[in-house]
């Protein structure tokens, strides 16, 4: 698919191609030295005002948004997409070019389980004037609802069933919209330097300029649905869940995305099981904190999960009759995890000779008590990484509220 990017103007071809099992999506910068990677992730994204934004700096990819609106429709798990230029092509202002490209390429299946987010207890996410109620559904389902003070908008609801044949008959011919008025403040900002009539609804004070026509009455909320979905494929799972938006935005879609990560059950192959963290931590019963790692992005991140259960050996003692986590532990059990990705950055090497020690804390926080049957989350994050000593950022997660978060520094040293 080739053409101009809605905000940058750039003239961009992008290719599609096939991923190995496990990879998720990626797109490549095949126009910059060296054609830099970047997975399509919510830890990327860098930019939310009038479009989505993944990568840092000169790798910086605007509007990821209707491409991958296309591929979480299709449920299309793993692929690599290359880019000539810093935006996919904006083509219609719809997503539906880029859905009918990847019918006709025809996705296959392949071996592995997809990661699925399953919502299990109903939360609500406001971010600005957007706002949210999540639900569980054994299906993506969307009821959204935008309101504009335009006599062509107005309020608008609509409720749609997210699977492929539906999104290709009610979401992905709905085309992006602005108005006459916004034009000079976007430009002064840098942005829609390659918008068009062609592109995009345009609307003047009271109708459609140029005479243009809507390709449903409703078109308007359609397109905001279909955002959603887009800015969900961020989570770099499939959705089980029922979306309920007020005035999305793409600021509220990237929180959303954020809460359902923390906040839902996550199914698939774990990246890690209790086998290959054994093979790199030293650690045994009773002090193996850590049970699975379920995400890693490349030597940055990494999330790993900790099952609390009545029979740990520490309720024994602490606060018998009112078991709660000791907090030592919980930011033992964070350490775990941040061991696991220091060590990631000596892979291919031998590691049974090497050992993480922890040098400082910093910033520890306790925010609620961890008690038996949760199921703690935690994030972390490289900061900086020099040589065999690197400084990380933690959070501990039970039901999407946060529980601890720390900031340590630690070194791999030989045993």
């Amino acid at each position: 698919m080739s053409g101009l990017g809605l905000h940058t103007g750039a003239e961009t071809e992008a290719t599609f191609l096939p991923a190995p099992p496990g990879q998720g999506i990626v797109f490549r910068r095949t126009d910059l030295t060296g054609t830099p990677v970047v997975p399509a992730r919510l830890t990327e994204v860098e930019a939310v005002e009038r479009r989505t934004a993944i990568g840092k700096g000169r790798t910086t990819i605007h509007t990821v948004e209707h491409l991958l609106a296309a591929v979480a429709a299709h449920e299309i798990d793993d692929l690599t997409v290359e880019l000539t230029g810093p935006e996919p092509p904006i083509l219609d202002g719809s997503v539906q070019p880029y859905f009918e490209a990847l019918t006709q390429a025809e996705p296959v299946e392949v071996d592995g389980e997809p990661v699925v987010l399953s919502v299990q207890a109903p939360f609500t996410v406001t971010e600005g004037d957007s706002s949210y109620v999540v639900a569980p559904a054994k299906e993506f389902r969307l009821t959204v609802t935008i309101e504009w003070s335009h006599p062509l908008i107005g309020r608008q609801s609509g409720s749609y069933s997210v699977t492929p044949q539906s999104f290709a008959h009610e979401l992905a011919p709905a085309r992006t919209f602005g108005f006459a008025s916004e034009v000079a403040g976007l430009k002064a900002k840098g942005l829609i330097k390659g918008a068009s009539a062609t592109s995009a609804i345009v609307l003047d004070d009271r109708a459609l300029v140029n005479g243009g026509k809507l390709r449903w009455p409703d078109e308007f909320v359609r397109h905001k649905a279909a955002d959603i979905v887009g800015d969900l494929a961020l989570t770099g799972a499939r959705i089980r869940a029922h979306v309920v938006a007020t005035r999305p935005s793409h600021g509220g879609n990237v929180a959303l995305a954020r809460a359902l990560s923390r906040a839902a059950k996550r199914t698939g192959a774990p990246t890690m099981d209790i086998g290959r963290i054994m093979d790199v931590l030293p650690h045994r019963y009773p002090f193996l904190l850590v049970d699975r790692i379920i995400e890693v992005e490349g030597q940055q991140r990494i999330v790993g999960i900790k099952n609390v259960t009545i029979n740990e050996p520490f309720f024994q003692g602490h606060f018998p009759g009112h078991p709660i986590m000791p907090g030592v532990l919980i930011i033992e059990a964070m350490a775990q995890v941040g061991g696991m990705l220091l060590m990631s950055h000596f892979e291919g090497q031998d590691v049974s000779d090497k050992v993480v020690y922890f040098m400082s804390l910093d910033n520890v926080k306790f925010r609620r008590p961890v008690v038996p049957g949760d199921q703690i989350r935690f994030e972390l994050e490289m900061i900086q990484f020099r040589g065999k000593t690197c400084k990380m950022k933690g959070v501990g997660y039970v039901d999407g509220q946060v529980v601890a978060e720390a900031e340590m520094m630690a070194m791999v040293t030989e045993k």
